[in-house]
């Protein structure tokens, strides 16, 4: 389920309304209580009122299923131990244009979905194997919701990010563990077809960010929760949006949240302002955005990842880090390409 997950079971609901509204690109949510308002400590985009709101109504939607939960900043646990991440629950009910008035509405269809997700039958027991495998899908997640004890298999993508697979279903798409892939074979071969399965899914939208001054990089976004995992495979996407290849130099890319990847191929010194950009645009997609996957740019270079930009940690402001051999690479640019 979009915004509100169990962190042990992995479902994650969708609904077409979210859909849509997860597709911005510098979005900011509607203006509710002023900013001179106290302001919540773990959601600072709500009032302390809007906040205490949000949380009331998580618990007594629980509540009207039957579970009595108990409530925390960022979660709420039931009385079996389940937890349930409210993070991407409340950036899907901050961003709704139409304000606090939805957030019941949002809310209630987020729970109902991961309680029935959660009481059902698991489509591994009721799905055959074949369809289970077409409908498997790698995923590029931030590691703050790996649990390495249940995701041993997950893959190092680059810091911080990790790739895992997943089961896309009509409602839901379940993010599987390790004790799932034991039931459905050898995790190369299942992660070998989801890759395919990747690889199958259209681009939906395409847009280039220029400016007068010719910066550019190109943006992919869509409904789909796999659109920045195309990371994984990023020759055919670049491919495919513009006609030419990957150079041997590799691309910049930023993956804010799950739906988008934004990409700048390495051809001449244009990489320069392209690099300010995109770090400005990761930053700015991934704040407070349900699925949010990293504030950051990286430096794609033969399949591996290299991140680029950074906060610092004194000042928490946004800055380019770059380490030898991408210095050389720029050096070799601009020699090359002096003006």
């Amino acid at each position: 389920m979009r915004g509100l997950r169990p962190a042990r079971v992995g479902n994650l609901a969708r609904t077409a309304d979210e859909r849509r509204d997860d597709v911005g690109w510098f979005r900011r949510g509607p203006r509710r209580d002023g900013e001179d308002a106290p302001r919540d400590p773990e959601f600072t985009y709500f009032s302390e009122h809007e906040a205490a709101l949000f949380r009331g109504r998580v618990r007594q939607t629980f509540a009207e299923l039957g579970l009595e939960v108990s409530v925390y900043a960022d979660h709420v646990t039931d009385d079996s131990g389940r937890r349930f991440g409210l993070a991407n629950l409340a950036a899907v009910c901050h961003h709704d244009p139409r304000g606090t008035r939805v957030w019941p509405q949002l809310i209630s269809r987020h729970v109902r979905l991961v309680v029935r997700a959660l009481e059902g039958p698991s489509a591994l027991d009721t799905l055959p194997p074949e369809q289970i495998r077409s409908q498997l899908y790698p995923r590029v997640v931030s590691g703050d919701g790996i649990d390495p004890g249940t995701f041993g298999y997950a893959r190092h993508v680059a810091p911080g990010l990790y790739e895992v697979l997943a089961l896309d279903l009509p409602e839901s798409v379940m993010t599987l563990t390790d004790e799932a892939l034991e039931r459905l074979g050898d995790p190369a071969r299942l992660r070998a077809r989801a890759l395919d399965n990747l690889r199958g899914l259209p681009v939906e939208g395409h847009e280039t960010v220029k400016d007068a001054d010719g910066m550019s990089f190109e943006v992919i976004l869509g409904d789909s929760f796999y659109t920045a995992s195309r990371v994984l495979d990023l020759d055919a996407v670049v491919r495919r949006v513009t006609g030419r290849p990957l150079t041997p130099d590799g691309a910049l890319v930023a993956m804010p949240f799950r739906h988008q990847l934004a990409f700048h191929v390495i051809r001449d010194t244009t990489i320069v302002p392209a690099l300010g950009a995109m770090a400005s645009f990761a930053a700015s997609g991934y704040e407070d955005t349900p699925g949010a996957i990293s504030p950051y740019v990286f430096w794609w270079h033969s399949g591996t990842l290299t991140q680029l930009s950074e906060h610092g940690e004194e000042d928490g402001q946004l800055r380019i880090v770059v380490g030898d051999e991408f210095q050389s690479l720029l050096e070799r640019l601009i020699v090359r390409d002096p003006g």
